[in-house]
């Protein structure tokens, strides 16, 4: 079985381009940085390496909610495989790949703990006005009832 999960910060904002062909999709490119646990290594340079920085791809409509909603800094939970691949580069010499392929992505920071997050890239999905919300006991059409703001996920009975 082919199954990866993780969460991490992105190192950087996703770089999307455009498929060529009758029907153009987004390809979506980021790279994760994904803290270890336990045992931490050292690098060549002597240095103490607490992350992996794990290449992520997402295509189609994964790859655009990531173009408009994910940044720099942002943590996010992602799931898909690994794939490995090669090529020859310019100097002749064969490079090995391996990339983590999206199935599924989402934010791992609450809106708050997002709209906190100082010196983390751009925030541009922060709201500049309060958000209007229906009543705590009201449900919204899907059954669900809206959480007020304020009130923190530790609370939750589900967490």
């Amino acid at each position: 079985m082919n199954r990866v999960i993780l969460m991490g910060r992105l190192t950087r904002d996703p770089e999307v381009r455009y498929s060529q062909g009758e029907r153009a999709m987004a390809i979506a490119r980021y790279t994760l940085a994904v803290d270890r646990r336990g045992r931490r290594s050292q690098n060549q340079d002597g240095n103490e390496q607490t992350a992996d920085f794990i290449p992520c791809v997402a295509f189609d409509r994964a790859g655009e909610f990531a173009e408009k909603y994910f940044h720099q800094g942002m943590r996010v939970l992602i799931s898909g495989r690994i794939q490995t691949g090669s090529y020859i580069n310019r100097d002749g010499q064969k490079v090995y790949t391996t990339e983590v392929i999206i199935d599924d992505q989402e934010f791992a920071d609450s809106k708050g703990a997002a709209a906190d997050m100082s010196g983390y890239g751009n925030n541009s999905y922060q709201q500049s006005a309060p958000a209007q919300r229906p009543a705590p006991s009201s449900a919204i059409g899907d059954g669900f009832m809206n959480i007020p703001d304020g009130v923190e996920d530790e609370g939750l009975p589900f967490n």
